[in-house]
């Protein structure tokens, strides 16, 4: 649909940033135009009730024009590429490694010299876990993150990271990294502002003066790390609030009914792009949205608010894909791919937990029956999508699938967990498992898999 007004808005915008649209950036501005009323569609459905909402609009766009003319000409030539190939990242040419930097080869300085050794084993992929700054000793293994644009110096630089990207492009190589949107660390500077008593940050977050309303959260939410981190929130004694920290009390979550807090991410998400990243793995998505009398968690607006950040990604840096980290139930899994008329318009790649989980029964167990059994669901999955199907990663192992995948290979749900969560601690006769349980639930013996 032609909206005068919104594509007139755009377009001078356009002008005020010196684009030649007519020109070298014509490509951007016929994308821009053509997805300009799905973005606002969806702006407006989240904060189009909001005070500033067409003010907040109108940052959002400069945003993204701003975002795009950071692009180097290299990543735009590659844009082009990835246009030209069509859903680039569902080719089955891709092999991938998940590592840790420090781990696998010291610092960032070191690993351009690792490269030749991933082709030999036939990798082309790399997820390299988080980089980015975060409280030692507070860190949550890099996900509770005090600065999205300054690498940790256990790591090495951001000059250095922006050479192994280079060396990784020229090898043909594809990158991935984290964002981590739901939360920041308490040391971050938002969060900083927010202790000292300024309330534009306070409002970054959830916060509040007395329990009431975080009791009134904590009744229907349920608790992530109850052995560690139980409820979901914290007091602050610097500025006598009440944060909401679901995950661990120094990880404090973002309020995203703030469009200010939207923005402000966002912008860090096209920083990421402009590094040359191919694939973003948004952390957590399932928890970005909050409301009360719910248990926050896979809401419709935290959908809502991955299309808006397909949307923008799409029209400013195009070549980078986006994947939803959403380790839940197979059935909710695959609404992180888009529905309806968004269907392959929300997350491009999700992990394939599932599949991964049931590799590890059919292992256990020597019978490829449950898993089976789980095929017909996993092939739901929309054309122009894909899975990252995987062996191993730095979470635990979730028992995730459904009760009736079990029962359809003829096993008891109860007696075929309890069997594999026996097998994997080594507890079971015979066993050659020396792995550990995990988040053990004492009223209903659930636990998940380390080791």
């Amino acid at each position: 649909m032609y909206q005068y007004l919104l594509h007139q808005k755009i377009k001078k915008i356009c002008n005020e940033q010196l684009l030649d649209i007519a020109g070298v950036d014509h490509a951007f501005y016929i994308r821009f135009i053509a997805n300009a009323n799905t973005l606002q569609e969806l702006y407006n459905s989240i904060y189009g009730n909001q005070k500033n909402a067409l003010q907040d609009f109108d940052a959002l766009l400069v945003l993204i024009i701003e975002s795009y003319k950071l692009r180097k000409p290299v990543f735009r030539k590659k844009d082009q590429v990835k246009e030209q190939q069509a859903a680039w990242f569902t080719s089955n040419q891709i092999t991938g490694m998940s590592l840790y930097v420090d781990r696998f080869a010291g610092s960032l300085k070191s690993m351009p010299e690792r490269l030749n050794y991933l082709q030999e084993l036939g990798v082309n992929f790399l997820h390299l876990m988080p980089l980015f700054e975060s409280p030692e000793g507070e860190s949550d293994g890099g996900y509770a993150v005090s600065d999205f644009r300054k690498i940790d110096p256990r790591f090495g630089t951001l000059n250095e990271f922006k050479i192994l990207q280079e060396k990784m492009q020229a090898a043909g190589m594809y990158l991935m990294i984290d964002i981590v949107l739901n939360h920041t660390s308490h040391h971050h500077e938002w969060a900083l502002k927010a202790k000292a008593g300024d309330k534009k940050f306070q409002d970054y977050y959830y916060m509040y003066d007395s329990r009431e309303i975080p009791d009134q959260f904590d009744a229907t939410m349920p608790e992530i790390f109850p052995e560690s981190s139980p409820g979901s929130f914290t007091y602050v004694p610097e500025c006598n609030k009440w944060a909401m920290t679901v995950f661990h009390n120094y990880q404090w979550d973002l309020n995203y009914t703030n469009p200010a807090v939207f923005n402000a991410m966002l912008s860090n998400i096209f920083f990421y792009a402009n590094l040359g990243v191919d694939i973003l793995r948004i952390d957590a998505p399932a928890f970005i949205w909050k409301q009360l009398g719910t248990t926050c968690q896979n809401l419709p607006q935290a959908h809502t608010l991955l299309r808006l950040i397909k949307q923008c990604v799409h029209i400013a840096t195009p070549g980078m894909a986006i994947l939803g980290e959403a380790i839940v139930a197979p059935k909710e899994i695959m609404k992180y791919f888009g529905t309806e008329s968004f269907t392959a318009k929300e997350c491009d790649v999700a992990y394939n937990a599932t599949q991964m989980a049931l590799q590890w029964d059919a292992l256990a167990t020597g019978d490829t029956r449950v898993m089976l059994a789980a095929q017909h669901e996993l092939l739901q999955k929309p054309y122009g999508t894909t899975w990252i199907t995987y062996t191993r990663c730095h979470d635990d192992i979730g028992l995730g699938y459904d009760d009736s995948m079990i029962a359809a290979a003829g096993f008891n749900a109860y007696e075929h967990r309890k069997f594999l969560k026996e097998y994997y601690s080594g507890s079971f006769q015979n066993s050659p498992a020396k792995g550990a349980l995990f988040s053990v639930n004492p009223k209903t013996q659930d636990a998940r898999i380390s080791g």
